[in-house]
């Protein structure tokens, strides 16, 4: 604990990642539930990346964002969360990438696994051409 509403987490090597629950101007980190989705985020867009590279498709950027509905009262879990995916690619087809999206969050990754809560995605190719 650095304060009383302020808290650090270090991994066996070392890597800190500052979590705070403060409120509007006060937030410098994110909270502990907001670690949860930005987890499951990340780990399905590095499942999702290396699958589509393994298919030597042209990843020009990748985006993902995290959505989720938390049950009213204590504990305050998430009942639903929804993630987008975004792959700007000039070679990519939507229904490639729906299939790998479906891959990376059903079967690879170990974030998702974990979690109780219906998780619900989506996945949009941007042609930059």
């Amino acid at each position: 604990m650095k304060a009383d509403k302020e808290y650090e987490a270090v991994n066996e090597s070392g890597n800190r990642i500052g979590i705070d629950m403060y409120d509007g101007e006060g937030k410098r980190h994110q909270s502990p539930m907001e670690l949860l989705l930005s987890a499951l985020a990340g780990c399905s867009a590095v499942d999702a990346v290396q699958m589509m590279k393994k298919k030597r498709r042209t990843i020009t950027s990748f985006e993902t964002e995290a959505i989720g509905e938390r049950r009213e009262g204590i504990p305050a879990y998430y009942t639903a969360i929804h993630l987008s995916f975004i792959l700007t690619s000039p070679d990519a087809t939507e229904e490639e990438f729906a299939k790998v999206i479906k891959l990376a969050v059903e079967k690879y990754c170990s974030v998702a696994s974990s979690l109780k809560p219906e998780i619900t995605f989506e996945s949009k190719i941007v042609n930059p051409t």
